[in-house]
């Protein structure tokens, strides 16, 4: 199982985020995800989705459910395209997009985005580290990311942020 410790610009109290995957096949997994809120000791929201990579192609495809306090039962589905930039694959150019859906099918919400991304293998020693930048396709955002073997942080142009810590 994986575990991390989350915190948000927008947010008063610290995530405990975990996901699971259980493996149907070499290319097919389910994947199970949830956050306890430690303000208020309740979920915060939890996903079941069903994930298939078709690597000659180098795209994944998820369909799946997810349910928050908020918003209750609504349907995912996310897709994710890599173009390697560079013949070791340390630099990939990615386009990605989720739609989700209430559960009358109604309302929708898109998202897509397309980002470079570099990974700097051994930038120390034992030191890896990832850095993002893109934009978000339908809010015109752009954003970056910058990862350090367990830490990542999250900005966009609109001041949002977010620090996650995986255990």
């Amino acid at each position: 199982m994986e575990t991390s410790l989350r915190y948000t610009c927008n947010s008063k109290s610290l995530k405990i985020h975990a996901k699971e995957k259980l493996h149907v096949n070499s290319k097919t997994h389910l994947q199970l995800h949830g956050e306890l809120d430690t303000g208020t000791g309740a979920p915060s929201y939890f996903c079941a989705m069903i994930r298939h990579l078709f690597p000659e192609a180098s795209t994944g495809l998820g369909v799946g459910f997810h349910y928050d306090k908020r918003q209750k039962l609504r349907c995912h589905v996310r897709g994710k395209k890599e173009f390697t930039v560079r013949d070791d694959k340390s630099v990939t150019f990615n386009v990605k997009g989720r739609c989700d859906f209430d559960q009358d099918f109604n309302q929708r919400n898109p998202i897509g985005a397309a980002e470079f991304a570099w990974n700097i293998m051994n930038f120390k020693e034992d030191q890896d580290v990832r850095i993002k930048v893109g934009c978000e396709m339908f809010d015109k955002v752009p954003y970056m990311q910058i990862r350090e073997n367990n830490w990542t942080l999250n900005a966009n142009m609109k001041g949002k942020w977010n620090l996650r810590f995986d255990l």
